[in-house]
């Protein structure tokens, strides 16, 4: 049932995106409020299907249901709690789904704070991070499937990789996509300032705390990442270690 829910609740938020993305910049064309105001109904409608996204597959980690082959290729019976839930993004398919979940975030983000401050910048704003989202949805709808079912179902799972099984898991991605998916926001704001021709400063003054944002998580997640690949050992390191001899002390 999980991964006949997960893909249903995917499509429908491609199918909403994509709404979203033609209402807004068709309202911001036109002048029309109410095309612009179902985007912004869209735009929540996004965000509460990937969050449900989410929610499904930590089920389906957190119950061992490897009928979901994303759950059977990066867990098993043994996988600590822990780690079960930071397998959620520990291969391709889970990724894409927290990438888009924060991104749907800041999508929601930029409607609470600009829909009212920006009328002429907006619309097209909004209409670019919704198709960007659904370029991700699309994704995760066709080539990488997250919640594609596994059949035969196996009595146990592959396993997460043993190099993931670290407290930076939890940090390290997580600071990343928080860079990476806040970096759109500047992006959006850039494509509205050329798309209605105010190519000055302004938009660069209005996304500058944006981009300090986004640069600090890129930041921190650079430095998580680079302090995790020094204390993490694969096992043929360690064991090439502990095999090897001693060298001789000085007498």
């Amino acid at each position: 049932m999980i991964p006949e829910l997960g893909y249903g609740a995917t499509v429908a938020a491609l199918g909403l995106a994509l709404w979203g993305m033609v209402a807004a910049a068709t309202g911001g064309r036109t002048g029309r409020l109410d095309l612009l105001r179902s985007g912004e109904r869209a735009a929540i409608g996004v965000w509460i299907l990937i969050t449900a996204c989410i929610a499904l597959m930590l089920y389906a980690f957190l119950t061992f249901d490897f009928s979901v082959r994303y759950v059977a290729f990066n867990t098993n019976r043994g996988t600590p709690f822990y780690y079960r839930v930071t397998a959620l993004w520990g291969a391709l398919e889970g990724s894409i789904i927290l990438w888009s979940w924060m991104l749907s975030i800041y999508t929601l983000i930029v409607v609470v704070q600009y829909r009212r401050r920006q009328p002429e910048l907006y619309p097209w704003v909004l209409s670019v991070m919704l198709g960007i989202l659904a370029f991700f949805l699309l994704i995760m709808t066709v080539p990488a499937p997250p919640f594609e079912r596994l059949q035969p179902i196996p009595p146990d799972g592959r396993g997460l990789n043993p190099l993931l099984e670290d407290s930076g898991m939890i940090t390290h991605p997580v600071a990343l996509y928080l860079g990476f998916t806040g970096f759109t926001v500047p992006y959006a704001f850039a494509m509205a300032a050329l798309i209605v021709g105010r190519t000055g400063e302004e938009w660069i003054t209005i996304t500058r705390r944006w981009t300090i944002i986004a640069w600090y998580f890129l930041s921190l997640g650079l430095l998580i990442g680079g302090w995790w690949s020094y204390h993490v050992r694969s096992p043929r390191d360690r064991s090439a270690s502990s095999s090897s001899p001693s060298s001789p002390s000085c007498s």
